[in-house]
């Protein structure tokens, strides 16, 4: 690799960080279909982690194109059938809460993708974070943020793109 490129491809991956310290990098890759965050490029809902096994595993994992179902425009991916099939039974128990927006941003009227790294399961809901110390926050006092961001949800709802 030459110099320049050397160069310019630490220029990139600089300003990516930057965008990302920033809080804008989120926003860029992701789209929303009429309720969940999705890669606008791949159209994969939550970054193709599974979310069923946010339950069942206690643990973010990546889903795999062999096992994957498309719901309200957005494709799921799962790591096995079981978790699959159990999705399709009850995709309003496993899918994030606000979309998968982070919460503490929603009580602010405010749509932040959450990432599916940043999460936390209360009270048999699941629910994305779009930085570590806003999941820290919530995880501390849930009960002082739901309201506000379930009051917000629909309104912000009206706001985005379909």
């Amino acid at each position: 690799m030459t110099a320049q490129r050397r160069d310019w491809r630490g220029f990139r991956r600089g300003f990516a960080l930057i965008l990302l310290g920033a809080g804008f990098c989120t926003p860029a890759w992701a789209g929303t279909n009429e309720r969940v965050v999705t890669d606008r490029y791949t159209g994969l809902a939550i970054g193709g982690f599974d979310p069923v096994a946010y339950f069942t595993d206690a643990d973010a994992q990546a889903g795999l194109p062999d096992y994957e179902l498309s719901e309200d425009g957005a494709v799921w991916r799962f790591r096995n059938e079981g978790n699959r099939a159990e999705f399709a039974k009850h995709p309003e128990v496993y899918g994030p809460q606000f979309g998968g927006y982070d919460p503490l941003d929603m009580a602010r009227g405010v749509a932040i993708a959450g990432n599916p790294r940043f999460w936390l399961v209360v009270g048999q809901r699941l629910y994305l974070f779009g930085r570590e110390d806003t999941r820290d926050a919530f995880a501390a006092a849930p009960a002082r943020f739901l309201p506000e961001a379930r009051k917000q949800w629909p309104i912000v709802q009206q706001t985005m793109a379909r």
